[in-house]
């Protein structure tokens, strides 16, 4: 793995950089508090190409790498997870799976518009009784001449209501469970197709969460992702590079965290002195830094992996177990580091705190990582 990155990845990362404090940043504490999505910096994300970074161009992507998407991940979460996690469900998730399983016609009717950022994408996995443990979905789809006919419902949908594009998985065959799950490009709109409940979090509030309802929806057979039966796979691989991704968002929540520390470290005094000053304090940082690092190298890892066509699986539930207790663990420690200042909203860091927590939940709990993790190890 080559460790330096190159010059068009350091381009990026500063013009990403730059837009996130310009265009991201001033407004993320107010959007934070509102819970308020603003699809307008998504449409300035598509101008600027960060909505389709590794697609080739003939799918309307500017034809770069995983490691670049990953780059662009972590500074967006620097200033804003909320915007962090909207690219990476839409990129990692929906058009992954359509660059994957999807056909022709499929890549330019969907992929395109969504790498460009003409439109938005969703990922509608999870139901009520079926979150770690897929397989238990009680949505369903009947082939009806022409068409499919789902109903049923999803929980926990990030972009939910503002997504255009959405993957939904529903069960074909209840009865041969192992192949009975397949995946459906549903557009917003759908007749059936019904927006329910949205979410009131603890975190990434500006990042709409909603449930999904299917009443008697008619998918037309020809937006069937993959073959009938593959849609456990699919979701399964797709969920491989949504960890790159959201290891990407959790290294921004805590590089955040820790330039915020360090700063409040270097101004605030006690005892007539910095409190960076202060042995306890130094240490923190200094933590910090370490588990910060090793975060980020294990993200790229997992990332320039992707980007080479190389087995990525473990290496990716590695990096987003490690980045997302990195993410808690900083961002706990930069609220200490602050302390009463740090509890309330006058200082950005107890919402990175807030955010943090959901690292370790999608995109599979950090229990779920360990599982993956621990069987391909045994596997080997």
């Amino acid at each position: 793995m080559e460790l330096a990155l190159t010059d068009e990845q350091n381009m990026i990362r500063a013009m990403v950089r730059d837009f996130a404090k310009n265009e991201i940043e001033p407004t993320a504490a107010k959007r934070d508090e509102e819970e308020r999505f603003d699809r307008t910096l998504f449409d300035k994300m598509g101008v600027l190409g960060l909505t389709g970074i590794p697609w080739p161009e003939a799918y309307g992507g500017i034809g770069s790498d995983f490691l670049t998407y990953a780059i662009v991940v972590e500074e967006l979460s620097k200033a804003c997870a909320s915007t962090g996690v909207m690219l990476s469900v839409h990129t990692s998730l929906v058009s992954w799976a359509i660059s994957k399983y999807g056909t022709e016609a499929q890549k330019i009717a969907f992929l395109r518009p969504l790498a460009q950022g003409k439109k938005l994408g969703a990922y509608s996995l999870t139901e009520s009784g079926s979150g770690s443990d897929a397989g238990a979905m009680k949505t369903t789809a009947v082939r009806d001449g022409d068409h499919y006919v789902l109903n049923g419902s999803k929980l926990f949908v990030t972009n939910g209501g503002e997504a255009d594009i959405y993957i939904v998985f529903a069960m074909t065959d209840l009865v041969n469970k192992k192949r009975g799950c397949s995946a459906f490009l549903v557009e917003k709109g759908s007749e059936g197709f019904i927006f329910g409940h949205k979410e009131k979090k603890l975190g990434i509030r500006s990042s709409p969460t909603l449930e999904l309802q299917f009443e008697n929806c008619r998918v037309p057979a020809g937006h069937l992702l993959g073959e009938e039966g593959e849609g456990f796979r699919i979701a399964m691989r797709s969920l491989d590079g949504g960890r790159i991704g959201i290891a990407a968002q959790a290294l921004g929540i805590a590089q955040a965290a820790m330039e915020a520390s360090i700063a409040y470290a270097k101004q605030r005094k006690q005892f007539g002195k910095p409190i960076g000053a202060q042995q306890a304090i130094a240490f923190k940082l200094a933590d910090m830094a370490t588990q910060i690092e090793a975060a980020r190298l294990l993200t790229y890892q997992a990332a320039w992996k992707e980007s080479k066509g190389l087995p990525y699986g473990k290496e990716a539930a590695i990096a987003k177990l490690f980045a997302s207790d990195t993410a808690v663990a900083v961002s706990i420690e930069a609220v200490q580091i602050f302390g009463g200042y740090g509890y309330t909203k006058d200082y950005p860091v107890e919402r990175y705190m807030r955010d943090a927590k959901v690292t370790q939940i999608y995109e599979g709990t950090n229990e779920i990582q360990r599982i993956v993790i621990s069987r391909m190890l045994l596997a080997d």
